[in-house]
């Protein structure tokens, strides 16, 4: 199958993201030979550092074409627009699509002549829409759209039914990550090859010797512990957007009588600066490659994921998550938050606070949080004693109800046996979602199907 995939940069990693697994899988298990066309390839090289900033280049199979240096603007037999992002105007001067799928009416007017031109020149577009768990997706999934200049293209959704494209899912992904959390040594050298600080790595390991000991790993105490494959303090992993309550989530986490590790990405809330706070160890860790992010998600017993590349990497992990959506006006993403909050079919207690981690639109970046970042930023106050003596987060922080809920309900979840409970669900959740097809399955099927009419 020859393709051409476009990929417009809009949420920086998310859409990028989600079309350079694709055509990776498509090419590896389907044999695809891809054009991938981007608009911003600083964004798409923090994910893929071996991509270099030239008009076309090859990478694993892949050609990648630089948008706006594109010179060659022959459509391919398949045409896909990631996110339904529009089409460069000198490509679809040139593109025509299949006179059986377009408008009867307007098919009909073609000549026998102009017929067998567009037929020998015709592709199958299809707009790769959002993920979506809302039900009105299940009746739009793979229906043609009659545009009025005689050309159609097809939606096509992903989802998590059988009645739509399913999910980015390589074959061996599940695999890589059951051997990937059986092996603790190999998490501990992971997270020591990031820089996590001693006394984290201490922490998440107190039965290992020295990170500078050759023979670090004590065998029979790390097989003790990956029975429930738990570390001794807890690893959280944070990846969300600006306007996300973080400075709430560092007071509970600080206060918690369980350690915790955090973790925070380049770029994420660059404010808040590696240190212990509390029973917080808050470490600072590079922005990393699609596959070593797998690894942090494998690795962490709970991860805060955003948008639409890293909820379904998360939900792949097997492990408790909590997701941002993407914000938009009116609160539109809460109602499609909660679709899928609906879809998940969670305890109402772990759909509350997914909920409430999520703002309102009307809630601007840093709501609730300045006053803790201008106590944590500054390291000169390192040592909080309200996490030892008197902690009182309703007098940290001017919390707006939400927030305070969020916090509540965090605290509420946190406690081992809720923990447990939500670890179960998270693990169910993972295998009735892979026992669907895979979204790249799914697509190279429908192609398949179209171009042999």
């Amino acid at each position: 199958m020859r393709a051409d995939v476009f990929c417009r940069v809009i949420d920086h990693f998310g859409d990028i993201g989600v079309a350079w697994r694709l055509v990776r899988q498509l090419q590896r298990e389907h044999d695809w030979h891809i054009r991938l066309w981007v608009d911003d390839l600083k964004s798409f090289q923090r994910l893929e550092p071996s991509i270099a900033l030239v008009a076309k280049q090859h990478l694993n199979g892949i050609e990648i074409i630089d948008w706006a240096q594109a010179t060659d603007f022959k459509p391919r037999p398949v045409v896909i627009a990631t996110f339904s992002c529009d089409l460069p105007e000198p490509y679809l001067e040139n593109l025509d699509t299949r006179l059986s799928q377009m408008n009867p009416l307007i098919a009909a007017s073609y000549d026998s002549a102009t017929e067998q031109n567009l037929s020998f020149h015709s592709s199958l577009w299809i707009n790769l829409e959002y993920l979506s768990a809302e039900n009105w997706v299940e009746g739009c999934h793979q229906l043609p759209s009659f545009r009025s200049d005689g050309r159609t293209s097809h939606f096509f959704f992903p989802g998590f039914t059988k009645q739509t494209g399913g999910l980015l899912r390589e074959s061996n992904l599940i695999a890589q990550r059951d051997t990937w959390q059986a092996d603790l040594a190999a998490q501990r050298a992971f997270l020591i090859n990031l820089g996590l600080s001693e006394g984290a790595i201490t922490a998440l390991f107190p039965n290992a010797r020295s990170r500078h000991d050759d023979s670090s790993i004590e065998t029979e105490n790390l097989l003790a512990n990956a029975i429930s494959r738990m570390h001794p303090a807890r690893l959280v992993n944070l990846f969300c957007y600006d306007n996300a309550p973080v400075a709430t989530l560092i007071d509970v986490l600080g206060a918690d009588p369980r350690k915790t590790v955090l973790l925070i990405p380049e770029g994420i809330h660059p404010k808040y600066q590696s240190g212990q706070y509390g029973q917080l160890f808050l470490e600072r860790v590079p922005f990393l490659p699609q596959t070593e992010y797998d690894k942090i998600l494998w690795t962490a017993d709970l991860n805060f994921v955003r948008g639409e590349d890293s909820i379904v990497r998360g939900l792949w992990a097997g492990k408790p998550f909590i997701w941002q959506i993407y914000p938009q006006t009116e609160n539109t993403h809460l109602e499609k938050l909660q679709a899928w909050l609906v879809r998940s079919c969670l305890p109402q207690d772990i759909c509350t606070l997914i909920h409430n981690w999520n703002p309102d639109s009307t809630q601007s970046p840093g709501d609730g949080v300045e006053k803790l970042s201008s106590v944590i930023s500054d390291s000169s106050k390192i040592e909080l004693s309200g996490y030892k003596n008197n902690y009182d987060a309703n007098n940290l922080i001017n919390f707006d109800d939400k927030t305070r809920k969020f916090s509540h309900a965090l605290q509420e979840q946190l406690q081992p046996i809720r923990f447990e409970i939500w670890q179960r669900q998270a693990l169910r959740f993972s295998a009735e979602q892979s026992a669907l097809p895979d979204l790249a399955s799914s697509l190279n099927a429908f192609c398949s199907d179209k171009q042999n009419l």
